[in-house]
């Protein structure tokens, strides 16, 4: 399955989803994306963007080397953060970072009327589909 096509049917599969989206953070890249609305580029890049800056932002990488320092990890980076959720006035925004490779995460964005239970189990259900197609 493409991609694309694991994007659409993340679309369908979760509930009341009006964007899906596979973002590179380390190139600040999004993948693929399909939304129901047309967006300008510049809202999209800056939703790759936002998403490294979750994940990886300066603030972040800090509190994951703590957790490393406090656990006695000295040889590997760990990343902590697997998923996010933020509440927007309208909208549920579902983060994932990619089991496969987590440089990668899938977002997913609901209308706020969504099950957050089922928005949640889906996502985490299309980000597989998604990391068996890249």
């Amino acid at each position: 399955m493409s991609l694309d096509k694991a994007l659409t049917a993340a679309q369908a599969d979760i509930p009341e989803c009006v964007a899906a989206g596979y973002v590179d953070m380390v190139s600040g890249m999004l993948l693929g994306v399909k939304t129901v609305d047309s967006h300008p580029s510049e809202v999209l890049d800056l939703v790759a963007a936002a998403t490294g800056d979750l994940f990886q932002g300066k603030t972040v990488s800090e509190i994951e080397k703590l957790f490393d320092k406090a656990r006695g990890i000295t040889a590997a980076h760990n990343h902590y953060f697997k998923e996010i959720i933020v509440f927007s006035t309208n909208l549920i925004h579902v983060f994932c970072r990619s089991k496969k490779n987590p440089n990668h995460a899938g977002v997913f964005v609901t209308r706020a009327s969504a099950n957050v239970g089922m928005v949640i189990v889906r996502a985490r259900s299309s980000m597989e589909k998604c990391d068996g197609a890249v």
